[in-house]
């Protein structure tokens, strides 16, 4: 039995295409992601056969127009498809989120000439996987504290510094950078610019795939600048603009990552589920005891609700609201409830939660990040309550 809601339950109008982009996601994911999510984790290996079949797919570029070879799937949509990638494979969704959000930023604020050197060929799965390139050692949640500087040198700028936890980065064949070009400005906002680099740039350094406790298969490094020279066309937007830039891509951004939560958690859900109908304890199967109900029946409450605020999040970015809150009230709930369906499903297992033969490991691993990437839950509440109180 499938514990995944039927979306008419929520009481959301879908249009039929984002269904169909959901049960596509779902199908193929299911399909071909599933079956080799375990062997990928246990090996740390990135899935790099996959991607021209995410890319045939539409996966890679799913908010990106159809003008420019992506989906031009809506945000409602793209929740719904990274819900489904996230069920089957999170290492693979979290591939997806980091991409989507460098096509989705491209396809915004690029020119028509970078949009038809990078976007469309990317699209199509000519360039593997794009890099989302924000996070800095020392500036995790604080973005305006990065330190990586991008000097204009006549036609050129030169790019040095250091950032750290960038997904598929050791695979990526577009990596979208963003670097001081000036002091702070006299609003206090940093005068940060965006910037495309591709895979073979002079001076760009790829470390090693960090040892991670969980998405194992999703390759996280760090990228070293030194001295990267670039053509000044290959910046993205106007001199300045890059804070905006990815300040306005974070709502969407989490909206992502809340439904990766809900991925998660649903198969963690439909793992606790077919473990307790086959588990007998005491002469009996685990289903009939009372803790075993509650158990099933609380995940099921907190993932419902989850499901609705991500859901209004999403829908509300698609009729042009900013949503800050809304889309923080998502990413914080969805990743809390996570957390807390997937250790209740393991200490459900008991001692065989604890064992690599059975998903809910995995689960475990991959649901603790969530509440820490795309902004911390301490940084959701800090938005959450300046957009009440009102600073």
């Amino acid at each position: 039995m499938d514990s995944t809601p039927s979306l008419d339950r929520f009481g959301f109008p879908l249009s039929e295409e984002q269904r169909l982009v959901r049960e596509a996601a779902r199908e193929f994911a299911r399909e071909r992601l599933e079956p080799g999510a375990a062997a990928r984790d246990r090996e740390r290996r990135f899935p790099r056969e996959l991607v021209a079949e995410l890319a045939a797919q539409g996966l890679l570029a799913m908010k990106v127009p159809v003008d420019w070879g992506g989906s031009g799937t809506d945000n409602t949509g793209y929740a719904l498809a990274m819900q489904a990638i996230a069920e089957s494979c999170a290492s693979i969704a979290v591939i997806l989120a980091s991409s989507n959000l460098a096509a989705s930023i491209l396809a915004e604020h690029g020119s028509d000439a970078q949009r038809e050197r990078w976007l469309r060929p990317y699209a199509a799965g000519e360039l593997g996987p794009a890099a989302f390139c924000l996070t800095e050692p020392h500036a995790g949640s604080d973005a305006a504290a990065l330190r990586t500087t991008a000097t204009r040198d006549g036609d050129r700028y030169r790019l040095s510094g250091q950032k750290m936890w960038i997904t598929s980065g050791a695979h990526a064949g577009l990596y979208l950078v963003f670097a001081r070009t000036a002091p702070a400005a006299h609003d206090g906002r940093p005068a940060i610019s965006c910037f495309v680099l591709e895979r073979d740039t002079p001076g760009l350094e790829i470390g090693k795939d960090e040892p991670k406790m969980g998405l194992r298969s999703s390759g996280t490094v760090a990228l070293h600048l030194d001295d990267c020279a670039i053509p000044a066309d290959q910046r993205v937007g106007a001199e300045g603009a890059g804070y905006g830039i990815a300040l306005g891509a974070l709502g969407a951004g989490r909206i992502g990552i809340a439904a990766q939560s809900l991925g998660i958690a649903e198969a963690a859900l439909r793992a606790g589920i077919e473990y307790a109908r086959e588990r007998v304890a005491f002469g009996q199967p685990i289903t009939r005891f009372q803790n075993s109900r509650f158990v099933i029946a609380d995940s099921r409450l907190e993932l419902d609700a989850a499901w609705l605020l991500t859901l209004r999040a999403a829908r509300l970015l698609d009729q042009g609201e900013r949503a800050a809150m809304e889309t923080s009230m998502a990413k914080l709930a969805a990743s809390e409830s996570c957390g807390r369906v997937v250790d209740r499903v393991l200490q459900l297992h008991g001692g065989y939660g604890y064992s690599e033969e059975y998903v809910i490991e995995r689960l475990y691993r991959d649901a603790r990040i969530t509440r820490i990437y795309e902004g911390t839950s301490e940084i959701q509440r800090l938005v959450i309550a300046r957009e009440l109180l009102g600073r």
